[in-house]
């Protein structure tokens, strides 16, 4: 079977060379075996070797993957919709998809700000992507860790109106980091947030299904990822720390978030393969043109929420 995959086109800017010298394609990073898994080419073999290896300890983990994303799809535009926010911070965005926060919410408000942070060098490569905004509104990039929210907070003011309320996403990521710090974090984050403002927030868990998700952490953990699964209660605590109300339907896995039917946002190219071309990929060649609606409750360890500070 082909485990090919293009080489990431990183451009000839005038950082190019300087960013390639950070980026160690020995090791797997997180964003990046994300990104294999929402059909990406912004990777190298060793993350395609752990996504196969996540894979293979759980035939459906790409479920977990694909709902996260569809959830924050969902998310955005509620909160654009209904409750009037213009404003977004988006930690820990990864690299570029169809269907960013910006699209996703510029599409429906034109005047809104977006400020998204990472601090992976491919993800920077690739900024200038996620810079494209509406004429009314405006989108930045922050390069920082989620560990230093101090620099974030200072940083995303050159875009956000920290005295009005803003949406703090923080899609998939607070897993990478360990119990007392990780609290911390989202503190720092939401004490510099008015009232009016939410969380975003999804997170893996082996509460629901926890043979399949506890193999996967073993697999990253085996990389030197931090990787901590939280208990319900666990998410919970990032809630009524912070004194945050909950929106319904609270806290519940990724597919049953006011889910809405809405068309994949896979990144499978068109037109649809024929059964000869399926049959010479890989399994993660294949999930490409697989659709989220098949999932079950068996296959989704990811709790998702949203909730408001008052």
């Amino acid at each position: 079977m082909s485990t090919d995959a293009p080489a990431p086109d990183f451009g000839s800017g005038p950082d190019s060379a300087g960013l390639m010298r950070r980026i160690d394609t020995t090791k797997a990073h997180p964003a990046r075996v994300y990104d294999v898994f929402l059909g990406g080419t912004d990777n190298f073999a060793a993350d395609r070797e752990a996504a196969a290896m996540a894979l293979a300890a759980n035939p459906r983990g790409h479920l977990d993957v694909r709902h996260n994303r569809d959830f924050v799809r969902r998310a955005v535009t509620e909160l654009t919709t209904r409750a009037g926010i213009r404003q977004f911070l988006d930690v820990g965005a990864g690299l570029p998809t169809r269907q960013n926060v910006h699209q996703i919410v510029q599409d429906i408000a034109p005047e809104s700000r977006i400020v998204y942070v990472d601090h992976e060098p491919v993800v920077l490569v690739h900024a200038q992507a996620l810079l494209t905004s509406s004429a009314e509104g405006r989108t930045d990039y922050v390069e920082a860790d989620l560990r230093d929210p101090a620099k974030i907070l200072l940083e995303a003011r050159r875009t956000l109106d920290l005295d009005r309320p803003v949406a703090l996403v923080l899609a998939a990521v607070l897993h990478f980091i360990e119990d007392d710090e990780a609290y911390d974090i989202v503190r720092n984050l939401l004490d510099a947030l008015p009232s009016g403002s939410h969380l975003v927030l999804s997170h893996l868990s082996e509460d629901m299904n926890p043979v399949a998700i506890n193999k996967v952490a073993e697999t990253f953990r085996k990389r030197g990822f931090s990787f901590v699964l939280r208990s319900r209660a666990g998410i919970e605590r990032f809630l009524t720390e912070n004194g945050l109300e909950q929106l319904e339907p609270g806290i519940v896995p990724a597919h049953h978030w006011r889910p809405d039917d809405a068309a994949d946002a896979a990144e499978a190219p068109e037109p649809a393969p024929s059964a000869e071309h399926l049959a010479g990929l890989d399994a993660i060649g294949r999930t490409r043109y697989m659709s989220i609606g098949e999932a079950t409750d068996d296959d989704i360890n990811v709790y998702v929420t949203v909730a408001r500070k008052g």
